[in-house]
């Protein structure tokens, strides 16, 4: 396949009429009242794409179109959104928005502030991807995935295969009446490949799933080995599917453990990613994920971890799910944790002024022009050690008798993130610093601030993978969002490990 980077605005996008567009919306509302309006034509396209056993279940494309006002009146926010972007739609989306605003006004105990942020006009951001996945045929990106499908299928061991690609192309012009305007596009990946054995003497089964990460890159990324090793990947899940069936219990109690970041990412976002989110810190976010432990009054005393543990979020990354130039602020990156110390919260405009902020860090994110924009998570990343460049082979050498964990699966936190357990795809026995063999069953269960001050010491860059999730929930209404969190691997001392088939009474 060529390669031809792929680094502008979708014509058919800018084609849209929105100078236009804006002007209407961003008129209509300051004539009606508004302190403060921003207007976003937003656009998003997706693609899912399934197999079962390399035929094809489904392949489904969707678009999501439309025009969103959201203004100030009195200190509180009013919203509305229209599916049709035209001029006299935006001007009766703003009067609605401003009507909203101007009733929920009288029940405002604290008006919304906006942090102060410069003005960015004619600002333009492109992700960096090479082959727009959109640019293809259904049917050429069904072939690659029926071809890993039949690969599979033909291994020894291997009854069924499910594989997967889910494909996003996201666009946003923003407008406000400080007179920012910015034009946004990016695009996401995520493949995904899972094998099921079954034992046919016993009627035990069990599955196991690839490890490449989702990630805010193209098509380049799903069919090629230059950015994750399929072929190296798919070739061994057999051998190792096979090996995890017939793999033993693990014993129950105490455990070193050797975290590989396919794992790890997940942890990182249940139990500091939306920990350090300022609404739910604050009690504004409870309804749907509760809360958080890490309260204001903890923020830059709380021992949240060893001082092996310097957490980063970051909304530039390249390749990040949550990576985005402006989200009508400019974005950055800044410390959370810094050195074991929680130290930094996410806010956007409205919680920056309340913690006292001179301006947003660039946390806000809406996933459809028909939902209003609330704070929503960076990239949120555990930094490897910058002085010497441990291996995951390092790490384990360092264990006599633990237990290395590989691949995300089920996980269970708390209302105010802090009591969790975690499973995986596979885990290894560690004896003597040495691999010995796949154990099963296996779930580890601590309080946040427990299992981060147990760390006892982090890989170095070379270990460092960026994974994440494209279905972080948050709100009511539910919005969904693409967040992404980097690690290396990392090691833990003396962590309570479960027996989930004893745990299930089995």
């Amino acid at each position: 396949m060529s390669i031809v980077p792929t680094h502008e605005i979708d014509s058919d996008f800018l084609a849209l009429d929105h100078a236009g567009l804006a002007d209407a919306a961003l008129s209509a509302a300051r004539a009606a009242g508004a302190e403060h309006a921003d207007v976003r034509v937003h656009r998003v396209r997706s693609q899912s794409l399934q197999l079962r056993d390399g035929a094809v279940q489904s392949a489904v494309d969707d678009e999501d179109l439309g025009i969103a006002v959201r203004v100030l009146v009195n200190g509180a926010w009013g919203f509305a959104s229209h599916a049709e972007p035209t001029r006299d739609a935006a001007a009766a989306t703003a009067r609605r928005a401003v009507t909203v605003a101007r009733r929920l006004a009288p029940l405002v105990r604290d008006p919304v502030v906006l942090a102060d942020e410069s003005v960015h006009r004619d600002a333009v951001w492109v992700s960096e991807y090479e082959v727009d996945p959109f640019s293809l045929s259904v049917g050429d990106k069904l072939a690659v995935l029926a071809e890993r499908s039949r690969t599979l299928l033909a291994a020894p061991g291997v009854a069924h295969v499910s594989a997967s690609a889910l494909l996003v192309k996201e666009q946003v012009f923003y407008a406000d009446l400080a007179g920012s305007s910015i034009v946004q596009q990016r695009v996401r990946v995520h493949p995904e490949v899972t094998a099921v054995a079954v034992d046919t003497a016993t009627g035990e089964f069990d599955s196991m799933r690839t490890l490449a990460p989702p990630t805010g890159r193209g098509w380049e990324y799903v069919a090629g080995d230059e950015h994750w090793d399929w072929t190296g990947e798919l070739d061994a899940l057999p051998s190792l599917l096979t090996e995890k069936l017939r793999a033993p219990s693990v014993r129950a109690g105490a455990t070193d453990l050797v975290v590989d970041p396919s794992n790890l990412w997940l942890t990182i976002h249940e139990s500091i990613g939306h920990a350090t989110e300022y609404d739910r810190a604050i009690g504004y976010e409870a309804a749907y994920a509760g809360t958080s432990f890490a309260t204001p009054d903890l923020l830059g005393t709380l021992r949240y971890g060893s001082e092996a543990m310097t957490v980063r979020a970051d909304r530039t990354e390249p390749h990040g799910l949550a990576t985005v130039g402006f989200d009508g602020v400019e974005t950055g990156a800044w410390d959370l944790i810094t050195d074991g110390v929680f130290t930094g919260y996410q806010v956007d405009r409205a919680f920056a002024a309340k913690l006292g902020l001179p301006r947003s860090n660039g946390c806000a994110y809406a996933d459809s022009a028909h939902h209003m924009p609330m704070q929503r998570m960076a990239n949120v990343s555990l930094e490897p050690d910058p002085h010497v460049d441990r291996s995951t082979a390092d790490l384990i050498a360092g264990v006599e008798d633990g237990i290395y964990v590989v691949g995300d699966r089920s996980w269970s936190i708390d209302m105010q993130r802090y009591n969790f357990q975690f499973t995986g795809q596979r885990f290894y026995r560690i004896r003597s610093g040495r691999l010995d063999g796949q154990v099963r069953d296996v779930a580890y269960q601590a309080t946040t601030t427990d299992f981060w001050n147990a760390m006892e010491a982090v890989g170095g860059p070379s270990t460092r993978v960026l994974g994440g999730a494209f279905n972080c929930g948050k709100g009511q209404p539910g919005q969904v969002a693409a967040v992404g969190h980097g690690c290396p691997s990392a090691l833990f001392r003396g962590v309570s490990v479960l027996n989930t088939r004893e745990e299930g009474g089995r």
